[in-house]
Order: structure tokens, then C-alpha cells, then sequence
């Protein structure tokens, strides 16, 4: 191999290198003006603070998600490069352990920078599990508040203080539950579809009054309502469930056990 093939190839491993620092860079300053931003947020009280919080502890999870998967991608180039390097008779030479470090560089680069769920503002899919799907809907209203005006903001902020009650219900519900459908619709289709209409309509006709004499703003605040009323009507319908069902395990263990069981 030339010198000149050798400088051609260093050149190339470091233009990837700085590629996957800037793009590291790129993305490590998003994360910290994203966590700017809810340190702001989470100084408020009540429901606010709180879903800022859960949001954090959400991207937390994916970084150490997204680190854990780079490292074993590294640790993987690094394991077949050694064992090619023994196999072979001449070794890798300085070509191969170049390639290796440019695709262990290019991985590392594209695991970055790869999208998640938990960076997306989207609403969560329709086939997610229901512990999951609560998660991700908590993220999106999350997402969406700030372009919402003030009534809608506190609906949205009364939606997510029940979000986690919500969820250790569900968890538990088989997905075909007809309580736990209508809670996936409103959570997957409906709320998400009522907020993404309202953001299509420009700024100027908001104000403007329907055939009902409502506006657009006030349309978005009642939607929401309802569909907050929706929510608590399920969660409590499943809580009642789990009461009868607690009760009667109850009853049953006192009229089998207790003191005045009939001895046989």
C-alpha cells in the first residue's frame, strides 16, 4: 500500500470521526436546550411540574437506552475485528482496522442521531400496549401544550395529572377491554386529532365565531373537556372493577376462614 493510499484512507476515517463528533454535538445540544426548557416549566406548580418531570425521566431513559446500544454495537466491531484479525495469516493490516473504525465511527454516528419515540412530538400509534400507549400520549399532550392557548393548557394539565392513575389501571386491562378501546381511541385518535385540527387553523380566524356562535378556541377547550371527562369516567369504571373484585376476594376468604366457619 502507497503512503498516498495510507494518507487517503487516515483522511477519510478523520473526516468520519468529525462527522460523528459534530453530529454527537448537534445532538447533545438539542437534549440540553429540550431540558433547559423543562427546568423552566417544571418551576411551575401542580400538573405542569409534574409531567415536566415525567418527560425528563422519559429521555433519560432513551439516552441510557441509545448509550447502552452504542456500546454494544462498539463492542461488536471490536470482537469480530479481533477475531478476523486472528484467523487471517497476514492479520487485518492498517486498511482493515481503518474499516473498522470508520464502521464502528459510522454506527455510532447513526445510533445518535437516530430518531425515538421519546425525541417525537407525534401521537402514539394505534397498536402500542396500553401501559405504553398512556406513556407515549402523556409525552405527546406534553409535547403539544405550549402552542395551546391558557383554558386549553389547563385542561391538557388536568389530563395529565390522571394519566398516571390511568396507567397502573390499564396495565393491568387486556387491550380489547371495551373500556380500555375507548381509552386507547380518545388517547391514540381522537384528543391527538382534536389538537393537530386546531394547529391547521391560522392564527387569524381563531378568534371567529361558528354556526353555534362558538370560537375555535373555545371549541378546542371543549373538546378537550370532554374528552377529560371520557378518561375519568374509564379510569373510574376500571377502579370500581378492581373494588368489587378486591371486595368479594375478600368476603370469600372471610366466609371460608373466618371465625364463624362451621367446623366440619
Amino acid at each position: 500500500m502507497s503512503v498516498e493510499s495510507l494518507n487517503a484512507i487516515v483522511a477519510r476515517a478523520r473526516e468520519g470521526m468529525d462527522e460523528a463528533v459534530t453530529s454527537a454535538a448537534r445532538v447533545n445540544k438539542t437534549l440540553t436546550r429540550a431540558d433547559r426548557v423543562m427546568q423552566q416549566e417544571s418551576l411551575r406548580d401542580g400538573p405542569a411540574r409534574e409531567a415536566a418531570r415525567r418527560e425528563r425521566q422519559r429521555l433519560n431513559e432513551s439516552l441510557k437506552r441509545r448509550t447502552i446500544q452504542i456500546g454494544v454495537a462498539i463492542g461488536a466491531i471490536s470482537i469480530v475485528t479481533i477475531v478476523i484479525g486472528l484467523i487471517l495469516p497476514t492479520g487485518i493490516g492498517m486498511f482493515g482496522f481503518l474499516a473498522a473504525v470508520g464502521l464502528a465511527i459510522g454506527i455510532a454516528a447513526m445510533l445518535t442521531v437516530m430518531p425515538t419515540p421519546e425525541r417525537s412530538a407525534a401521537a402514539p400509534p394505534a397498536d402500542l400496549p396500553n401501559g405504553e400507549m398512556v406513556q407515549r400520549f402523556d409525552s405527546y399532550i406534553y409535547r403539544s401544550r405550549a402552542a395551546l392557548p391558557a383554558p386549553a393548557q389547563a385542561e391538557l394539565d388536568s389530563i395529565s395529572a390522571a394519566l398516571p392513575s390511568l396507567r397502573q389501571t390499564l396495565e393491568r386491562v387486556d387491550a380489547l377491554d371495551p373500556n380500555a378501546q375507548d381509552a386507547r381511541r380518545l388517547m391514540s385518535l381522537h384528543l391527538p386529532g382534536l389538537i393537530e385540527r386546531y394547529a391547521q387553523v391560522p392564527h387569524a380566524y381563531r378568534g371567529e365565531r361558528d354556526g353555534e356562535g362558538i370560537s375555535v378556541d373555545e371549541r378546542l377547550v371543549e373538546g378537550l373537556s370532554a374528552g377529560r371527562a371520557a378518561l375519568a369516567e374509564i379510569s373510574e369504571k376500571l377502579a370500581r372493577s378492581d373494588m368489587i373484585a378486591f371486595e368479594t376476594q375478600g368476603r370469600f376468604i372471610k366466609s371460608r376462614y373466618g371465625e364463624e366457619r362451621i367446623d366440619q
